[in-house]
């Protein structure tokens, strides 16, 4: 390397190589920024001050080592196989996961744990575990964490680490204390780790198993040798009920139950809820093919943002939102103004040429110099306005974008909708939540009929219009305030909602609809996925977006805060910081709007080309 290499640099290139190295992946590309975090084989961490200290370099240092060993140890796809579907249940399995990688790194390189350590401490700093001073003060899952690092690695907690934890230990202890014997025994095997944290989950209580439970005995009970046929009478009855959907499929415009029946093919005729062991078998074949339906409608809501809290405090977030606007307003204002004149351009600055008549063409003056009555020597400006558009925003409010991702995705709505105002776009911006944690009023419903099986999807949802497409925007920019409300922000049932924007989107007149989801996460809603397949609500997605890019004349585009949305969307975009949605989302439309100008120029010259 050169001589005059600053240390600062030298250290950057240092770490990457030790990440390469110690994940065994040479294809690990390393990147500095404000947060560490990694996505496949980019891997972002903190931006090393200019003058490090040794603190500061094993800390660092252990914010890699942590990601090249979970790339080392860790295989997503057993995880996805074996991971629970409620939000808490999978952030205590993501920390077993965690400090089991960190373990493993541990003992076999002594370096690593050194490092790891300092990072650990680092953290446990960050997260103020020495201000804690009740239990309500520190999650589940990161107690969790605490205690299995302690007893996995056998590491001294610091001081921090061990007032926090006392909150916990306690109860902790009476309840998993025993199964860290097995979780220490299997530590090596990440597929054998995981079968023995469903002891684990069941004895927190995270997997809501006790009407499963009571199914379970009653099979056995009623129907002792039935277990050994459900595969196959399940397999069967699938394949029936899926060759007679297909019958159906030109009913699809009916509207959204009609699409629903057309898209899930195939039934669950399970007559019990299925347990954790198999809703995670479902995954792999069988519960793909579950109908995807609804227990009740009843207490589901589709309402005005303004409905929904006072108009005093909803000044008071719109006034929150414009302070926060503030400090970006620069950044996402520069990128708003370029795409306004990339569409106002592309609106009024478009020339027709080779015409008989009209102002006289520079570049053929000496075609008229020649011949003064040659024809095809004048050219004429020609409006170019973009057949009639409409832009749907759906911005997931799930309780997972809560803080960072949540206050940007506001906005960049907020400034995405004023910018398309100006260029006579119509723009639509929508949220999607549930009004209660755990089901609500349906799963309440559900249980006092009796918890008839294989319910469906059982929760209220709520749906909000934060601003029409017909309503100006002066008119909304207050509601936009709404999505930083404390306690709005609940599940998410991902396919249902997209259908909702869909369908409001193909009720309108414009030639040119565009439907654009910002999401950090797949489909999750504890009450649902505790009684059907694990995969029901990403099924029942996967459908959705399937049958609106292959069927739908509406253009659909996805961004993905952290979370690989391209899996599910054929046109989508994956960013690491809810800093660069703003962008993202600007470029993204400017690249739509720049398909249609092509469009247009190459309808234009085929016309003529003809005449």
């Amino acid at each position: 390397m050169a001589s005059d290499e600053s240390p600062v640099e030298e250290f950057r290139r240092i770490t990457a190589a030790a990440m390469r190295a110690i994940a065994e992946n040479d294809e690990i590309q390393v990147t500095f920024g404000s947060e560490a975090r990694m996505v496949g084989n980019t891997a972002r961490l903190p931006t090393p001050p200019r003058k490090m200290s040794r603190d500061d370099v094993a800390q660092l240092r252990g914010e890699a080592d942590g990601m090249a060993l979970r790339l080392r140890f860790h295989d997503d796809k057993v995880h996805r196989k074996f991971a629970p579907s409620g939000q808490e249940a999978r952030a205590v399995f993501d920390a077993f996961e965690q400090v089991r990688v960190e373990a493993l790194g541990s003992e076999e390189f002594k370096g690593c744990a050194e490092n790891l350590r300092a990072s650990f401490q680092e953290k446990c700093q960050k997260a103020g575990y020495s201000r804690v001073g009740d239990r309500e003060d520190i999650g589940l899952s990161d107690a969790v964490a605490l205690l299995t690092r302690e007893r996995l690695m056998g590491e001294e907690l610091p001081a921090s680490a061990q007032n926090a934890l006392g909150y916990w230990r306690n109860w902790l202890d009476s309840r998993i204390g025993d199964d860290f014997a097995d979780l220490r025994s299997s530590i090596g095997d990440q597929e054998e780790f995981a079968r023995a944290l469903d002891k684990v989950m069941v004895h927190l209580d995270l997997y809501d198993l006790d009407e499963e439970e009571e199914g379970d005995e009653e099979i056995s009970e009623e129907a002792p040798e039935e277990d050994e046929n459900d595969d196959s009478d399940d397999e069967s009855e699938s394949e029936d009920t899926a060759e007679s959907a297909e019958g159906d499929e030109s009913a699809e415009e009916e509207g959204s139950e009609q699409v629903e029946d057309d898209q899930m093919a195939g039934e669950d005729d399970s007559d019990q809820p299925d347990s954790e062991k198999r809703r995670r078998e479902s995954a792999d074949g069988d519960g793909s093919k579950a109908r995807y339906q609804v227990y009740t409608q009843d207490f589901d809501e589709e309402i005005e943002a303004a409905e929904l809290c006072e108009e005093e405090e909803l000044t008071r977030l719109r006034h929150h939102l414009d302070q926060q606007l503030s400090v970006h307003q620069g950044i996402i204002g520069r990128l708003a103004n370029r795409l306004q004149r990339r569409l106002m351009a592309k609106q009024s600055r478009s020339w027709e040429f080779d015409l008989e008549e009209g102002l006289l063409d520079a570049g053929r003056l000496a075609r008229v110099v020649v011949n003064p009555m040659h024809a095809l020597s004048y050219k004429m400006e020609h409006e170019t306005d973009f057949r009639d558009t409409v832009v749907s925003l759906l911005i997931d409010n799930s309780g997972s974008m809560r803080g960072r991702p949540i206050a940007v995705a506001a906005m960049s709505a907020d400034i995405l909708a004023r910018t398309l105002e100006r260029c006579g776009v119509k723009v639509e911006i929508l949220g999607f939540t549930t009004k209660a944690w755990k089901g609500g009023q349906s799963r309440e419903k559900w249980l006092a009929d009796g918890k008839p099986a294989s319910p469906g999807r059982l929760n209220d949802l709520r749906h909000i219009v934060y601003k029409s497409a017909d309503a100006p925007y002066r008119r909304s920019r207050k509601s936009l305030g709404l999505m930083l409300r404390e306690g709005l922000l609940k599940e998410n049932i991902d396919g249902e909602a997209l259908l909702w924007a869909h369908n409001r989107l193909m009720a309108r007149s414009e030639q040119r609809q565009i439907l654009m989801v910002i999401s950090d996460g797949a489909p999750v809603d504890d009450s649902t996925l505790s009684v059907n397949p694990g995969n029901y609500l990403e099924t029942h997605l996967r459908s959705v977006i399937d049958f609106i890019e292959t069927r739908s004349p509406a253009e659909l585009i996805a961004i993905g805060i952290g979370h690989d949305v391209t899996r599910y969307y054929r046109r989508a975009v994956t960013i690491m910081d809810a800093e660069q949605l703003g962008g993202t989302m600007m470029e993204k439309l400017a690249e739509l709007f720049e398909e249609e100008n092509d469009w247009r120029s190459r309808s234009a010259r085929q016309s003529g080309r003809a005449a």
